[in-house]
């Protein structure tokens, strides 16, 4: 983590294509020998089970006295997985051999899953004393003996951060030249590589180069981590940004992220919401010991599990959060542990469809333990990219094309990670997008399962402005309201009509006004199928 704001935007850099084949049994069956491994943009452990990060970060290097206590109650909170903080020597006291090990041992005692990552890189180029990668790989072939053997438990972030806004153009060529010393020098582990740009990527050189970047890992066992503050302050910005590498089967995660800070305010909601949605990992920034302006970054207060932070609550605790969703590693479950996956879900069915979402439903698989998740991708041919992860029999799959064929399939899991086969498809074409009235509606709904929040958008598509406004519709199913926020929703049965406050009270031509809704339900969530506002009817989009 670093406070640091991106100055300047940079030119975009090509994207880089590659076709990637899928190993073959005996790959496969060697890589599930040596630990984590990466397979089709998942990250899977050493018993083939996906598996999703859900952890925190640790600064070991700056509290070693801290670890041991620091890493009892990380687990105790829920978490799975935590990525420790170790230096090279370069810039602060450096973590040898034997004390690598001796986290490595903490960290398998608890039950986590290990990132270790070499913080001296942060910000080369901008940050004086800051290192090289290459001076990392030399770190790292000099601890070697502390992490060998441990590949299902470890996982190697090459360096923090390692280029800031200065020759951040550097960073294709130097993480794919670090990636393969590693493997030269005889690493079997998964590899984790941050992005430059402070880690926020701005200018997104990661994004666009990461394709080669995985091409040029002769294991193909790289992932790729984003640090999200200040430039991911908005929903579309962290959606795009993750979508675009599941959508290219690169294997992604959040790898540090805020609830604050000084760039901007991070969407930690969407970060953790839309994560969770695509299956993807994150860990939080960090346990405590942050000074320098940002011990608001702090989850616990001076290191004390009973006194977390708003920060610590919201990770831990809120929605989305690792009480609900972490799931322990199966490599802690004894020999391979639960190894029966769920039977195959029913085919989906599709409903509501617009010209940029449908909803999806689908019957439920049944499992020996419990299915935990489903994971809704969308199929085109012999490929497949993820969409989104739900724990109810429906989603609503947003972001489409007007006038497209869609096929969507589901796969189940449990909390050990076991994956079902795959669903039959539905094939589904989304509507033509033409527009009704002088007034368009965006719903957007995060889908809890027994819980829903509701992202209300009212688009004036008309000449004149709207003054007083007032919005009819009806939930689909059995949804309760509980709370609304920039406007006044009131609900009879199924019917809902929201009128403005103050603040929201005019429209202006071509302008929107928006407003929230959180409440639970006991039939499963979905979106309304039409709305009116003042009594005319509105366009869905």
């Amino acid at each position: 983590m670093r406070r640091k704001l991106a100055t300047a935007a940079g030119a975009l850099l090509a994207m880089a294509a590659s076709v990637f084949a899928a190993p073959g049994p005996a790959q496969a069956a060697e890589e599930a020998a040596q630990g984590f491994h990466v397979s089709d943009g998942r990250l899977l452990d050493a018993n083939g089970n996906d598996f999703v990060m859900r952890g925190v970060n640790h600064a070991h290097t700056w509290y070693p006295g801290r670890t041991e206590q620091a890493l009892r109650d990380i687990k105790g909170l829920g978490a799975n997985t935590v990525r420790v903080v170790l230096s090279s020597g370069d810039r602060w006291t450096k973590n040898d051999t034997a004390d690598v090990a001796n986290v490595v041992g903490q960290c398998k005692a608890n039950r986590l899953v290990c990132v270790l990552e070499v913080h001296d890189t942060t910000g080369y180029g901008e940050q004086a004393g800051a290192t090289t990668l290459d001076r990392a790989v030399d770190y790292w072939i000099g601890v070697r003996s502390a992490v060998e053997g441990q590949e299902k438990y470890v996982i190697l972030n090459l360096g923090n951060e390692p280029h800031g806004n200065t020759g951040y153009t550097a960073w294709t060529a130097d993480t794919a030249g670090a990636i393969g010393r590693m493997r030269s020098a005889g690493f079997d582990h998964t590899l984790m590589v941050d992005a430059p740009n402070w880690g926020q990527d701005w200018s997104h050189t990661m994004r666009d180069n990461a394709a080669g970047v995985f091409a040029a890992d002769p294991d193909r066992n790289t992932m790729f981590s984003i640090h999200m503050y200040g430039v991911f302050d908005t929903a579309p910005e962290v959606r795009d940004y993750l979508n675009r590498f599941v959508a290219n089967g690169l294997p992604i995660l959040v790898g540090e992220f805020g609830d604050a800070h000084s760039d901007g305010n991070p969407d930690e909601d969407t970060i953790m919401g839309h994560t969770q949605r695509l299956g993807l990992g994150y860990l939080g920034w960090s346990w405590s010991g942050n000074g320098g302006g940002v011990e608001y970054l702090d989850l616990a207060v001076d290191f004390d599990a009973a006194r977390l932070s708003d920060w610590g609550r919201r990770l831990f605790d809120g929605p989305d959060g690792i009480k609900q969703t972490a799931r322990e590693a199966s490599v802690y479950s004894g020999s391979g542990g639960d190894t029966q996956a769920p039977t195959t879900p029913g085919r989906p069915t599709a409903s509501d469809v617009r010209a940029n979402s449908v909803a999806l439903s689908w019957p439920a698989a049944t499992d020996d333990t419990g299915v935990t998740a489903y994971d809704v991708v969308r199929v085109d041919g012999t490929r497949e990219s993820a969409v989104t992860t739900t724990a109810a029999t429906s989603a609503t799959v947003s972001g489409l094309t007007a006038a497209t064929p869609y096929s969507f399939a589901v796969y189940a899991r449990d909390a050990a990670g076991n994956r079902s086969p795959r669903s039959a498809a539905v094939s589904v074409t989304t509507a033509d997008g033409t527009a009704a009235g002088t007034c368009a509606v965006t719903y957007r709904l995060s889908d809890w399962g027994t819980s829903f929040n509701a992202d209300v958008t009212i688009r004036n598509t008309g000449t004149t402005a709207v003054k007083g406004w007032q919005l009819d519709f009806a939930f689909p199913g059995g949804q309760t309201l509980n709370s609304a926020w920039n406007a006044r929703v009131t609900q009879q049965g199924t019917q809902l009509r929201a009128t403005h406050e103050p603040w929201t009270e005019t429209i202006p031509a071509g302008g929107s006004v928006s407003f929230g809704m959180n409440g639970s339900s006991t039939g499963g969530n979905g979106v309304p199928a039409a709305f009116t506002l003042n009594g005319a009817s509105c366009a869905k989009s």
